[in-house]
């Protein structure tokens, strides 16, 4: 309990920025959602003033944490925290209600609670816990597995809840795993995953491997530190990996058989790829056969494309994957809201229409404009400047506190700043990229602005227990 004079060591910049965003979301939920008939910004039966109850149950709950609520609970009870939530995430999908076709969300009267949020929080005190155990050791394979595996349970769990979108979140906790020291590989790794996903569904299997075997030698060049070399013969070789396919061509192949591109491209990269891992075995040197290895997953990855997309995604999801790579535009269907939401930002120009003077927002032309459309509503009545300065405080807090994490002498609160500011900023850039049309539409809210308690009290949960967490450095 703070004591004292301790509360002005609270970090109040964290405060400030929290509540003000607060303030703007609740301003624009009103313009979204504004009804004549109940112009009062307090009707609670209006989602305006629903959200102003969450609002003040939301500092209720930020004064409990900051004054009441012993901060050393959350790394004694983390496991048990922990195993609470992965009981409500599997407890939501038999005694839940479904929403858009998800079993996510409990209903208690006019209050929904989604686990999912809560279990983000109850994931970070895991993984914290672990990591300032005694006798962890990060950098080991033990210690690689415990970490995958309290991350991989809630996200197995939401996905059976049919939440992709929320499941994608817990891959943030990778922006802090690297923060603790994992190597920049990794996220390389990913990044390479994403790209060569999108390549292999808007091109195909063929391209993908060209691009995979292009990028694998550059990645030799400069390992090698003989860079000029490598795209001396990465020039010369991709015209004979582009041109492969004609070798199915020649009548006396053509009449007997007909295999598909990639076989022929596989008759050039293979010896390449053999002379590679031979290279690697002689001269022990770990990244080469790294290479080696990143590149026949990624070409398993590539293959195995079609099979999740088609198989693993739901209708809904692929549509507005298909969508987003220009695949299959449908701007009446899956691709309505991001044009509707584009054409309301971009009508906003540099000062904006004004208060409840949007009218994309005042016609109901984008759906869900109060929840993960929010941003839409601040583009077009407030513009350009409205616009960057929501961006400017979400990056505002995002740095503080990943600074604030830096600072931290215990491991526990460094592992859950670090945790905290990622999930918030995985959220933050999902939810405005797909307003804007550069990120598929899954279904993530804006912290703190967009309509809803479960989110809103997540993360006000989510954000003072690090602020009085931080509270014992300064002391």
């Amino acid at each position: 309990m703070i004591r004292g004079n301790e509360y002005k060591q609270l970090d109040w910049q964290l405060i400030l920025c929290y509540l003000i965003l607060m303030l703007i979301g609740w301003v624009s939920i009103f313009s979204a959602v504004y009804d004549e008939e109940h112009g009062h910004i307090l009707d609670i039966t209006q989602r305006y003033g629903m959200q102003f109850i969450w609002i003040v149950t939301s500092v209720v709950i930020a004064f409990i944490v900051l004054f009441v609520i012993d901060p050393k609970i959350y790394s004694t009870l983390a496991w048990l925290i922990y195993g609470g939530s992965l009981l409500l995430l599997l407890a939501v999908i038999f005694l839940g209600i479904e929403v858009n076709g998800s079993n996510s969300w409990f209903e208690f009267g006019p209050v929904r609670f989604q686990p999912a949020e809560i279990s983000k929080i109850a994931t970070t005190m895991a993984l914290a816990s672990l990591m300032s155990g005694y006798n962890f050791r990060f950098k080991s394979i033990e210690g690689y597995a415990k970490i995958a595996l309290i991350i991989l349970i809630p996200m197995a769990i939401i996905v059976m809840q049919k939440e992709t979108g929320s499941a994608l979140i817990y891959g943030a906790f990778i922006l802090m795993l690297y923060r603790e020291g994992l190597s920049g590989w990794y996220i390389s790794l990913g990044i390479m995953a994403i790209l060569l996903f999108l390549i292999t569904l808007s091109s195909s299997p063929f391209v993908a491997v060209i691009v995979l075997t292009s990028i694998m030698v550059i990645a030799r060049g400069v390992l090698s530190r003989r860079a000029i070399v490598h795209l001396l013969g990465l020039a010369a070789l991709l015209p004979l990996m582009i041109l492969s396919p004609r070798m199915g061509d020649i009548p006396a192949i053509s009449q007997k058989i007909d295999l598909p591109d990639v076989f022929w491209l596989s008759t050039i990269i293979v010896p390449l790829l053999l002379l590679h891992i031979i290279s690697a075995i002689k001269s022990k040197f770990k990244l080469y056969q790294n290479i080696a290895l990143s590149f026949v997953l990624a070409v398993i990855l590539i293959f195995s494309v079609e099979f999740f997309f088609e198989r693993i995604l739901k209708d809904h999801q692929r549509a507005r994957i298909e969508n987003l790579l220009g695949i299959n535009v449908d701007l009446k269907g899956a691709g309505y809201n991001v044009h509707q939401s584009k054409i309301a930002i971009g009508s906003g120009g540099f000062w904006g229409k004004g208060f409840l003077q949007g009218t994309q927002t005042k016609f109901n032309f984008v759906p869900e404009q109060s929840t993960d459309f929010i941003f839409c509503t601040v583009g077009e009545e407030w513009g350009f400047v409205g616009s960057s300065f929501l961006i400017f405080l979400y990056l505002f807090m995002i740095i503080r506190i990943y600074n604030l994490a830096e600072k931290q002498k215990d491991t526990f609160n460094r592992v859950y700043g670090y945790s905290l500011a990622s999930i918030m900023f995985l959220h933050f850039f999902i939810n405005i990229g797909m307003t804007i049309g550069i990120m598929p539409v899954i279904g993530i809210p804006l912290p703190f602005v967009s309509y809803g308690g479960s989110s809103l009290w997540s993360f006000t949960l989510f954000l003072f227990i690090f602020i009085r967490l931080d509270l014992d450095r300064r002391k």
